[in-house]
């Protein structure tokens, strides 16, 4: 029998290699205390986070990646491979109304807010289905409600969101003076 065909004994299971199979398995995103939870034995934070780098290089110059996101850890397709992973599956991905884009940076960048705040922000009354839209796609969630007349609620986004945008925090997302140059750019050209 190979070396390749034989299976590792439970003493030669190393963490990395335990880590690095949970993380090729899950479909979410995994924590590190998630992580923590996988050996015989346990690990302290640096020892884990000094094996997730070891296998974020032992994976580099690949087509996958593992990257580190607001919910933790898991592999994902290098973006330069999305063209020809999209061949497998040739829907068009979900696209979503100006309205709908608007609504979601307003809470994004301004949240908690609630309906009213979002009103006031966009100029326009806010349609429940795109508070229905944005929280049915777990990128908003009520958080509470202000402590005003008819206690309205308060939306802020989720780690969901965070996750599908490829970001570990809020403050990683651009400036608005940023996108404000992107929109003129555009608008240029």
């Amino acid at each position: 029998m190979s070396v390749a065909a034989e299976a590792l004994k439970p003493s030669e299971m190393k963490p990395k290699f335990i880590i690095e199979a949970a993380l090729l398995v899950s479909a979410e995103p995994l924590s590190l205390s998630e992580l923590k939870q996988l050996g015989d034995t346990p690990l302290s934070n640096r020892e884990l986070e000094t094996l997730l780098a070891e296998l974020v290089q032992d994976w580099q110059g690949r087509g996958v990646e593992l990257t580190r996101v607001a919910s933790g850890w898991r592999f994902q397709a290098r973006p330069e491979m999305q063209s020809y992973l999209d061949r497998l599956n040739p829907q068009k991905p979900p696209r979503y109304s100006r309205a709908v884009l608007e609504t979601l940076a307003i809470i994004a960048y301004h949240q908690p807010v609630t309906r009213g705040d979002i009103e006031e922000i966009r100029g326009v009354a806010v349609s429940s289905n795109i508070l229905k839209t944005l929280e049915s796609r777990n990128w908003i969630e009520v958080v509470g409600t202000r402590d005003t007349p008819g206690r309205p609620e308060l939306f802020a986004t989720t780690k969901r969101l965070l996750d599908d945008l490829n970001l570990r925090a809020l403050q990683e997302l651009p400036s608005l003076q940023e996108i404000g140059a992107l929109l003129e750019q555009d608008a240029a050209c």
